[in-house]
């Protein structure tokens, strides 16, 4: 069977333009192209089709006609076979989720660049991409997981997917980048570091592969080589201040600060290279869960439109959780510092209003308009499913270790034997089920709880029994994330908003705060407070000077108009927790946290 055939090519790196061409050995007499929606593990219709240009079709050098059928979509009415389709497409996404060219790097999703003929039975697809003109762009190479078959020695040539999906599931990097090969458990791995940085490979790699192998240790070595896992690549964008990542079968594609990797000589865990490794871990645990412990609405999707499922909390929030947890098993961290992970999270948590709003289940279910499209109200009215799903999945761990013999690894390792291995879809509330099943416990009243509600999550009273001492205090300042403290100053006032990185301009005004019963809106930009001029030097000091119930007069432009009001500052609240370990606990509490958090 003859294979669809692609072929890519960075004809204007310059202009960002790629040039695409499909061609089809057979056609039907009116062949339909679409590109799809959205991209797997990122929930927001992107519209792709966008940012094509120029379409045009041919059969044995005849124009044919072309007929929109909608935006994603359109119809060739092809006379004959073969059929050749060509455009172009506009490149210059520098996220992980579409494509982006210019003369210093390439990179791309299939799912940005390759249409897909609907009704052609097609075993294979081939994908061409052609090396660039080195006199633009020079000493470029090619990373991707795709099955070479004939490439260069840079790894320009022909590729090969047994499907659409697989088409779309190995994303491309293109540049002069840095390459650093390692095994983990004897599957090659590779860091693909595109964009300059200077980098200590051994350290990176150490903890790279300790953070890898725990994960592989947890499902039980699986998947290995022998059933097609046979590498993996981290393809790595490094940049001025950026962070992101999207996982694939058998690589991720992330996005990391240049100050986030480990510099030569820098010895200590920095705050920018922990969340590096906390990404690449997060990323990793994706290799199982949601990439083959898929939830049915994802996995039955053709990404038309969009997929609705309320156990994303699950995917997301229980690999958030694990991704710092793996630190910990790794001995990239001690037990302290994993905890004042959790105290950052928790606090995110305790800062936003609309955890009392929005469950875990609605926000799952919701991600594709609120947590993928948000604005300066939404902290008012959703939760965050990664870190209350994350604290979510703490509290089923905890629960299910203090009350049957089983724990959270058992119920992930049980979701890879039934489904993930087999690659069958998990049906909804799948993993709420098979705990129950696991642990013989009645769990619907504390899952209904954690998921159904908008109560607190039970956190405080299920880290005490394992010997762990959760405390809500009042922040220290206006950088205080959580965790240990570091001094015994407080911020004793809040005025119930934010305001942007570097300006004086409100971002978020939360709900029932002052700043509400004072008309302020976000893009608010505040002058001055009782007639002294506000800045972002001075802003910190300024709220030291400010009583709580005492009024002040606060002036503000909104757009080019000057406008006052009287604002009354409240006691600065509880929200910031501290998680410590108490050495006197009980026995059985300090065997169960040897258990959780190890020696």
């Amino acid at each position: 069977m003859t294979p669809i055939r692609y072929r890519i090519a960075a004809a204007d790196p310059h202009a960002h333009l790629f040039e695409v061409r499909c061609e089809l050995a057979a056609s039907a007499a009116a062949q339909r192209f679409t590109l799809p929606s959205w991209i797997r593990g990122s929930y927001l219709v992107r519209d792709f089709a966008k940012h094509v240009l120029n379409l045009r079709a041919e059969s044995r050098g005849v124009a044919l006609p072309i007929e929109r059928i909608d935006k994603r979509s359109f119809r060739v009415l092809a006379r004959s076979a073969p059929l050749t389709l060509s455009y172009q497409v506009y490149a210059f996404d520098a996220s992980v989720r579409k494509a982006y060219l210019d003369a210093h790097r390439g990179f791309f999703n299939a799912s940005s660049l390759c249409y897909r003929p609907e009704g052609v039975d097609a075993s294979e697809y081939e994908i061409e991409i052609l090396r660039p003109d080195p006199a633009i762009c020079a000493r470029w190479k090619l990373a991707t997981t795709l099955r070479s078959v004939s490439v260069d020695h840079d790894g320009f040539g022909r590729y090969r997917a047994g499907s659409y999906e697989e088409l779309l599931d190995n994303p491309v990097e293109m540049g002069d980048f840095r390459r650093i090969d390692f095994d983990v458990d004897g599957i090659p791995h590779a860091y693909v570091l595109s964009g300059r940085c200077e980098v200590d490979a051994a350290r990176l790699i150490d903890d790279t592969t300790r953070i890898c192998h725990a994960q592989r240790e947890l499902f039980g070595q699986e998947p290995h080589a022998g059933v097609g896992f046979d590498r993996y690549l981290f393809l790595t964008q490094v940049t001025a201040n950026g962070y992101g990542g999207l996982e694939h079968r058998r690589c991720s594609a992330l996005v990391t600060a240049r100050d986030a990797l480990p510099r030569p000589g820098q010895a200590g865990l920095r705050k920018g290279y922990r969340g590096f490794l906390g990404l690449v871990s997060h990323e990793y645990f994706h290799l199982w869960n949601v990439k083959r412990i898929t939830p049915a609405p994802f996995a039955e999707s053709d990404l038309r439109a969009e997929a609705y499922s309320r156990d994303l909390w699950a995917y997301e929030g229980i690999t958030s959780y694990y991704d710092d947890l793996m630190l910990l098993r790794a001995a990239v961290l001690d037990a302290p510092a994993y905890l004042d992970l959790l105290a950052e999270n928790a606090t995110r948590l305790s800062r936003t209003p609309g955890r009392q709003v929005q469950t875990l289940a609605d926000a799952s279910f919701e991600a594709w308009i609120k947590y993928y499209q948000p604005d300066e109200n939404t902290p008012n009215q959703a939760v965050n499913y990664y870190i209350k799903g994350a604290l979510a999945a703490l509290c089923v761990d905890l629960k299910l270790r203090r009350e049957s013999k089983i724990t959270l690894d058992d119920v992930m390792r049980t979701l890879w034997q039934r489904y993930g291995a087999d690659d069958r879809p998990v049906p909804e509330s799948g993993l709420e089920h098979l705990a129950a099943e696991l642990s013989g416990l009645d769990l619907r009243a504390f899952f209904d709880r954690l998921l159904r509600s908008t109560e607190e999550l039970p956190l405080t009273e299920l880290l005490a029994e394992f010997g762990v001492l959760a405390q809500p205090r009042v922040a220290q300042s206006a950088s205080d994330l959580g965790g240990r403290v570091n001094g015994k100053a407080e911020l004793h006032v809040s005025l119930g908003l934010s305001l942007r990185a570097g300006d004086t301009t409100i971002s978020q005004v939360h709900s029932a705060a002052p700043a509400v019963r004072a008309g302020l809106a976000a893009g608010d930009n505040l002058v001055a407070i009782d007639g002294l001029r506000i800045t972002t030097a001075n802003w910190a000091k300024t709220l030291e000077t400010l009583t709580p119930g005492r009024a002040i007069k606060l002036h503000y432009f909104r757009g080019d108009e000057l406008f006052d009001t009287q604002l009354v500052p409240e006691a600065s609240p509880a929200d910031t927790w501290t998680l410590t370990l108490v050495e006197t606990a009980e026995p059985a509490v300090l065997a169960r946290r040897r258990n959780w958090l190890g020696a």
